[in-house]
């Protein structure tokens, strides 16, 4: 691996997102990018992935951090609107892909009762149906606009 190549799946997403060819890309955020979740496990299961691409939160200075955190709870925000969702599920490890990046899961009312309280990485991630854009994008436009346009009720 060269010094340029990325050193994790995140450093290659925000390289994506950069040239525009993620196939989920939401839009650039003001600490980095919002992108669809590649399994869609929630419908508008979502990702924040910062650029430049930091090995954890604690890298940040306090701007950093603050407008990073913001920006997920904006993204957030505008999922609880377009989705009709109950809550959102935020969950930030860096284990397995050691560089910041959070997860955002879009919980409903409806789901079934034996699985409403489980966490999202204990679903069968292989069955959830993979983000396509004929199957997902107008939900992506949708969240995308929103976020533009910060038409969010009061809370």
């Amino acid at each position: 691996m060269s010094a340029s190549s990325p050193h994790t799946a995140i450093h290659a997403f925000v390289e994506d997102c950069r040239a525009g060819t993620h196939p989920g890309l939401i839009r650039r955020l003001g600490s980095g990018w919002a992108v669809m979740g590649g399994r869609q496990v929630f419908p508008g299961y979502c990702l924040l992935l910062p650029d430049p691409v930091v090995p954890h939160l604690n890298a940040l200075n306090a701007a950093g951090m603050a407008r990073f955190l913001s920006d997920m709870t904006r993204l957030g925000s505008v999922l609880l609107e377009v989705t009709g969702a109950l809550r959102i599920n935020y969950a930030m490890f860096g284990n397995a892909e050691p560089a910041l990046h959070a997860h955002l899961f879009p919980r409903f009312a409806d789901e079934p009762a034996a699985t409403r309280c489980a966490h999202p990485w204990a679903f069968d991630w292989e069955r959830a149906p993979v983000y396509s854009e004929a199957q997902h994008g107008a939900l992506r436009a949708r969240i995308a606009h929103a976020l533009e346009f910060e038409s969010l009720p009061a809370r």
